[in-house]
């Protein structure tokens, strides 16, 4: 053995005791605050269908509807890629993987919707959907035809329509407990949020329903639709958002931004309004930077451009919705809103092809980082985090499979949720 340096200090032990005390209620507050990343699958879109419109066999029929537009419009793997630009290698892996897709799970996550999709009705109409929503959802949830995640965007807290909102959640809640309970993929959304006292009104309807059904406190959780200035930027000048967050209590699961809605309170002219619009990265950079660490899942918008009509048409509109869906994902906003069937095929190529063309390059750096072996580029806990994420993702939606993640990183699915989600302070034990 080598001559073993001595070691000296300075400080008492009880500085670092002291340090320790004064910190403690920081600690807990990182703790409470930011959580880091819940760990479950997020859905790669969400598909809005009004509460009128919500059948039994809506989620089949989006995907035949889907399957019906590429057979018409790109009826293989090469008249695809042409139209979207998409290189040799991965013309024909993401061909089929988007066509078994549409068969096998055509939609991710679908909202039925009585907000702008559905408008103003009479009481006794919205009363019947809401009821006949909740037994369609639980029935699919009981047959094996529901999509993972499935839930109602009701009305906003504003007060012409809050009582009409807050309606129309008790209808559906109680429907579906008295089918059985809420199933795990519940999700509801909240729209035009601009105070966070309006979360804290939505937490509280929560609360109640929650006591009155004997159910677990925070069973309950709900996403905050950002779709007005004020929900950016409040009048003192703070960023309005993460106090939102912060009101829901950790019952805010996700944030989800309104293309049309923010970009026309802004003022931006119809022509213009665009998920790749200044104002909208701006909107989405300032939800991003409030929501990282919180577990809360940022969404982008939507196109309004629908891929209808002759097929000229149908593959303009399925450029401009590939390449925004692929600008999305570069920015890591990981999902967002599909408002035609015509749309999911030129998503599920979008996200396919994004984890495709990434994926060897990230699982040998995984690999490498694993097994702490040598390479071009160094690797902190980090990025080990980014990588593990990435493939995650990947074969969450279908993109990759595991079989073909473990052979090229020698990582079992626990392996990479653990590298994923590392306990706090891992990623700066040895990085920055």
């Amino acid at each position: 053995m080598g001559r073993q340096e001595k070691v000296t200090t300075s400080l008492a032990g009880a500085v670092g005791e002291e340090i320790d005390a004064s910190l403690a209620p920081v600690d807990a507050e990182l703790e409470r605050r930011y959580p880091g990343d819940p760990g479950t699958r997020q859905p790669v879109h969400t598909v809005y269908v009004p509460g009128d419109v919500f059948a039994a066999g809506t989620v089949r029929s989006w995907g035949d509807r889907a399957l019906a537009a590429l057979d018409e419009h790109a009826p293989d793997a090469a008249s695809f890629a042409t139209v979207l630009g998409l290189p040799d290698a991965l013309a024909e892996p993401v061909y089929t993987r988007v066509r078994a897709k549409l068969e096998r799970e055509p939609v991710e996550d679908l909202r039925v919707d009585f907000e702008d999709g559905y408008g103003s009705r009479p009481d006794a109409e919205e009363d019947e959907a809401a009821a006949r929503a909740a037994r369609l959802i639980a029935q699919a949830y009981r047959d094996g035809t529901a999509a993972p995640y499935m839930g109602i965007r009701m009305k906003c807290m504003e007060a012409p329509v809050r009582a009409r909102g807050i309606r129309t959640l008790d209808i559906f809640l109680t429907g579906l407990m008295e089918a059985g309970g809420l199933p795990g993929g519940l999700v509801l959304t909240l729209p035009k949020v601009t105070y966070p006292e309006q979360v804290t009104a939505m937490v509280r309807l929560l609360e109640e329903f929650e006591k009155a059904h004997g159910l677990d406190a925070g069973r309950i959780g709900f996403e905050i639709q950002i779709e007005t200035s004020q929900a950016i930027l409040a009048a003192d000048g703070t960023a309005t958002v993460a106090r939102m967050i912060q009101a829901a209590g950790g019952r805010a699961t996700g944030l989800h931004y309104g293309t049309f809605d923010y970009s026309a309170c802004l003022g931006v002219s119809a022509a213009h309004q665009a998920s790749d619009h200044p104002a909208a990265d701006h909107a989405k950079a300032v939800m991003q930077v409030a929501a990282a660490g919180t577990g809360v899942r940022v969404c982008d918008g939507s196109t309004n451009v629908l891929p209808v009509g002759p097929t000229e048409q149908v593959h303009a509109a399925w450029r401009l919705h590939y390449g925004l869906a692929r600008r999305a994902l570069a920015r890591a906003y990981y999902q967002g809103w599909d408002m035609h069937p015509g749309h999911i095929p030129t998503r599920y190529a979008a996200v396919f092809a994004f984890y495709r063309e990434g994926f060897e390059q990230a699982a040998a750096r995984l690999a490498r980082y694993a097994n702490r072996a040598g390479g071009d580029v160094m690797d902190e806990p980090a990025t080990a985090k980014a990588l593990s994420g990435y493939l995650l993702r990947g074969l969450d939606c279908g993109a990759l499979d595991i079989g073909e993640v473990a052979r090229l990183t020698g990582l079992t699915r626990a392996d990479l949720e653990g590298y994923a989600s590392p306990r706090r302070g891992d990623l700066t034990a040895s990085g920055s």
